[in-house]
């Protein structure tokens, strides 16, 4: 573990790509397939792969306390130490002291990570992570510190551990990173490659494979100038999530790759069944029964508006009606009822056997098509199994039914724009419905996962938003005396956060009581009236404009911000940038 953080500070020292990457390769040269493949997964910022659904549950708040007694030091020299370093491993590896016989090995932490992570008692866990950093060195204690809170910030991303696996085994970095799309395992993959036998690498279905993510555009205009055939869709409210399903086993994974599957239960019986063994993605959205549709995409042209001949297939409800759906894993009967769901899959990624990401989405749509269209397999645990689901039926009586299978599951509409009029007109059309505005999509292009570029584009046009990490909190005043309710938050400036605006309204009495439980178990320093809490909490916050500012380490801030919601389905890492923030500041001065 000395050698691997002893790495990780050199590759912390330098901010050139190729040096990290030579570092990272050297590294995993001079150690065992074993202990390279284990350093891979912490090096990626993890304790475990990708795939695996294991979590230590181990809060910042209560490694603050064991890093304290260890240390010996008075509250004040930790509080001291963390405002000088900014994070919680660089503390323990600022005032954990020398002891004689300290050291440990990689393959003896990641033991040590899977035993904390099966213990369910909070003492027992504190215990074994006390035994561990007392035994580890000052520099692995930072580290291992490091890496159980996912704040690794030395400048290194998984892509650039693919690139140090393909230049340490002699592969090429696409053998490395198919491998590693589908086996959702860095360790696994770095294995194969020391073998020589990345090809033998198969995909493993119900792990998650990364989403395919869209760039803004401003304008309709701009919308059309980076292809000249196009997809339009609805841009729904929902959150978006991967469907793998084979026969009746069926499990959905967010865009953190967290599974979600029993905070829907009704969904998992509609996308059971299917002919052949699927990977889907789509967006889940609250819905409002009954419609009824016809068919949901047009092959040939658009029309005078622009708009394929389908029917509505419906209206998605508010985001805050979806949002007291999110993170229960117990689901009310009352909740199904006042809050049904429907997922409306827009891609398929893997289908008989075969991953079809390569191909274009021309080609993914028939496919798609093709098999919502199939006969379903006969359901093993369910009385019925509805309808095809390609050409969906809905009642359109006046009075409402509850929702069956077939309504779960819907072709997401798909229509056709050959001029900048013509996406106008679909965007009026879809806020209407009451979606945000477009999605935009290059028929020839390929599903790249994790990638952002300029094949799928997304259209809205309201007040500006960002997607922010909250790194302080404070308490607030009359009715929230005793709720943490006010909240600093910040974007990325390369590794690093910076705050640029603070709000405190827009969120619910319930989503304050509930998110102030979890910034006091997540603090990392106490301030008394101020928490600064571990950068997990991702909000979208709304704004009337922008100034340049020196009242934030960013250089801006937001005029009358206020949080349109919480947004438990992104990651801190996948939050906007300065760059960003820049972008919005320029248009808004033309």
């Amino acid at each position: 573990m000395q050698a691997l953080a002893t790495t990780c500070e050199a590759i912390a020292a330098t901010t050139k790509k190729l040096q990290k990457t030579s570092l990272v390769a050297d590294y995993f040269k001079s150690r065992t397939a074993d202990e390279a493949a284990v350093s891979a997964v912490f090096l990626s910022g993890r304790p475990f792969p990708v795939w695996e659904e294991t979590t230590l549950q181990v809060g910042g708040r209560w490694l603050w306390r064991i890093v304290a007694e260890l240390a010996g030091k008075e509250e004040s020299e930790i509080t001291a130490a963390y405002r000088r370093l900014g994070d919680l491993g660089a503390v323990a590896g600022d005032v954990l002291p020398e002891r004689t016989n300290q050291g440990l090995d990689v393959l003896e932490v990641e033991r040590t990570f899977r035993q904390i992570a099966s213990t369910r008692g909070a003492a027992e866990k504190a215990g074994i992570v006390r035994d561990l950093l007392s035994r580890a060195t000052p520099l692995e204690a930072k580290y291992i510190v490091k890496i159980m809170t996912g704040d690794l910030r030395i400048g290194l991303k998984e892509s650039l551990v693919e690139e140090a696996i393909a230049k340490a085994y002699g592969s090429t970095l696409p053998e490395v990173q198919r491998a590693n799309m589908l086996l959702g395992d860095i360790g696994g993959t770095l294995r194969l490659a020391a073998l020589g036998r990345l090809d033998e690498a198969r995909m493993r279905l119900f792990h998650p494979l990364g989403f395919m993510l869209a760039s803004p555009v401003e304008s309709t205009e701009e919308g059309l100038s980076y292809f000249s055939e196009a997809a339009v869709e609805d841009k729904y409210d929902g959150i978006r999530a991967q469907a793998h399903v084979s026969g009746e086993e069926v499990k959905i994974f967010s865009r953190t790759r967290d599974e979600i599957t029993e905070s829907f239960p009704e969904l998992p019986a509609a996308l059971a069944g299917l002919p052949q063994d699927a990977i889907l993605d789509g967006e889940i959205v609250a819905w409002e029964y009954p419609v009824k549709v016809e068919s949901a995409i047009a092959d040939g042209p658009a029309s005078e508006t622009g708009e394929a001949k389908a029917e509505n297939p419906g209206s998605a409800r508010p985001f805050s009606v979806l949002q007291q759906r999110l993170g229960r894993k117990k689901v009310s009967e009352k909740m199904l009822r006042e809050v049904p769901v429907a997922f409306l899959v827009f891609d398929i990624l893997y289908a008989n056997g075969e991953l079809v990401i390569d191909r274009p989405l021309r080609e993914r749509a028939g496919i798609l098509d093709g098999l919502l269209s199939s006969p379903r397999k006969e359901p093993q645990h369910r009385e019925s199994q509805g309808k095809a689901q390609g050409l969906l039926a809905f009642d359109t009586s006046p009075e409402k039914e509850e929702p069956g299978l077939e309504t779960r599951l819907i072709r997401a509409p798909v229509f056709r724009a050959a001029s900048a009029d013509d996406l106008e007109r679909l965007f009026v059309a879809a806020r209407e419905r009451g979606n945000e505005g477009l999605m935009i999509k290059d028929l020839e292009s390929p599903y790249t996962p994790g990638k952002r570029g300029k094949s799928w584009l997304k259209m809205k046009r309201e007040l500006a938003t960002l997607d922010v990490v909250v790194t302080a909190v404070e308490y607030g005043h009359g009715k929230r005396i005793g709720v943490l309710s006010d909240y600093t938050f910040a974007v990325w400036e390369g590794e690093r956060l910076v705050n640029i605006g603070k709000a405190y309204s827009g969120l619910t009495d319930v989503e304050i009581a509930e998110m102030t439980k979890w910034f006091v178990e997540h603090t990392v320093e106490d301030q008394g009236f101020r928490r600064v809490v571990e950068p997990k909490i991702v909000l979208e916050v709304a704004f009337n404009n922008m100034m340049q500012s020196d009242r934030h380490e960013s250089g801006y801030a937001l005029r009358f911000p206020r949080i349109v919601r919480l947004r438990p389905d992104k990651l801190a890492e996948d939050t906007d940038t300065i760059e960003r923030v820049r972008e919005i500041y320029s248009n808004q001065q033309s």
